[in-house]
């Protein structure tokens, strides 16, 4: 996959959604900002909703060209012919993604460990997602991943990885020179006031960050 997709890769959360707004409202403005893609998280969902809500969204990505992948559902996936899906270590493994969706969808896979990088990309994973390198508002059993523990996986496989984990605008910089190719962000964008000039600042950051 094209690495630079993963630049600005920004991650849904609708607990940040004030009234009136909708999440495709949001999408569409944090795109605006300068969101390179799209992941749609929904843990609370039935999947007669999350396809109705994906459905909502993907009008909206596909207007800007920016790929939608769906957070841990093939179903809801393979519903709305997003561009893919993100699968974490509990979740459906690669592999059967990878057989269910076909080899032009787009896995990105959760990776903590040397280990479970070198799995999900045998496995048939394109990308890999790894931190929580600042912790974490939405996952806040999630452990912090140094630097130096990221350089071991970055050394260990050669498919694009976006980080992860409490990354906003004031942050950002000190994952220059990781090897990474993005940030996943996720209340750094949803959380702000104006999620357009939030995702903007971010964008500008991160061509720095991750050239």
């Amino acid at each position: 996959m094209d690495k630079n997709l993963l630049q600005l890769y920004a991650v849904t959360d609708r607990q940040w959604l004030r009234e009136g707004q909708s999440l495709a409202e949001v999408v569409e403005a944090a795109i605006k900002g300068g969101a390179t893609l799209v992941q749609l998280r929904e843990k609370a969902m039935g999947d007669d909703e999350f396809v109705q809500e994906a459905f909502e969204v993907k009008k909206v990505t596909d207007a800007y060209g920016i790929p939608l992948i769906i957070n841990d559902n093939l179903k809801v996936c393979q519903a709305c012919d997003a561009a893919g899906v993100h699968v974490g270590q509990e979740d459906l493994c690669a592999e059967k993604a990878r057989a269910l969706l076909g080899p032009d969808k787009i896995i990105g896979v959760t990776a903590k460990t040397v280990e479970q990088a070198r799995e999900a990309v045998r496995q048939g994973a394109d990308y890999l997602g790894s931190g929580a390198m600042f912790g974490s508002s939405t996952k806040t059993e999630a452990r912090p991943m140094t630097l130096e523990e990221f350089q071991t996986i970055r050394q260990a496989v050669s498919v694009p990885i976006v980080l992860i984990g409490g990354i906003d605008a004031e942050n950002i910089c000190e994952l220059k020179g990781s090897g990474a190719q993005g940030a996943a962000v996720v209340s750094g964008i949803f959380a702000r006031p104006d999620v357009e000039a939030a995702a903007r600042k971010l964008k500008k950051l991160s061509l720095e960050v991750f050239p």
